[in-house]
């Protein structure tokens, strides 16, 4: 009989923890952009189960608050295990920065790799999506 004994690693802890954390915005009296890019998005398909992949793109310009770029890895790293659609990853991402960070202007784009012969992007932001191509 083999004995096996389950060791959460420091990094799964981190994960299971992770809460969007900001701060304040050394700049706030100037509109400046800022640009950030995950490229190694993962969450799970509703459907199959099967690991969907992605390049998030977030771009943002901030009020009186900017998001914490650890905090933000650790949170968008906790979508790996949880079953959703692209547009339900994507939407709850950019609900999630808006609610937090309250910026002058926010655009989350989800580039999800081609699964079944098919590519989807996702984008929302504030603002005329038309204006935005």
């Amino acid at each position: 009989m083999l004995n096996f004994f389950v060791m959460v690693r420091y990094g799964e802890k981190a994960i299971k923890r992770a809460k969007l954390e900001v701060w304040k915005n050394p700049s706030a009296e100037r509109d400046y952009e800022i640009k950030i890019s995950f490229p190694e998005f993962t969450c799970l398909c509703p459907r199959s189960g099967y690991p969907d992949f992605a390049v998030i793109l977030m771009t943002y310009v901030p009020d009186k608050k900017i998001v914490e770029l650890k905090s933000l890895k650790l949170y968008l790293n906790s979508f790996r295990d949880i079953h959703m659609s692209h547009e339900e990853a994507i939407n709850r991402i950019y609900s999630e920065l808006e609610r937090k960070l309250r910026p002058r202007f926010l655009e989350v784009t989800g580039d999800f790799n081609p699964r079944g012969n098919v590519k989807t992007v996702v984008r929302v932001c504030s603002g005329d999506l038309r204006r935005r191509q």
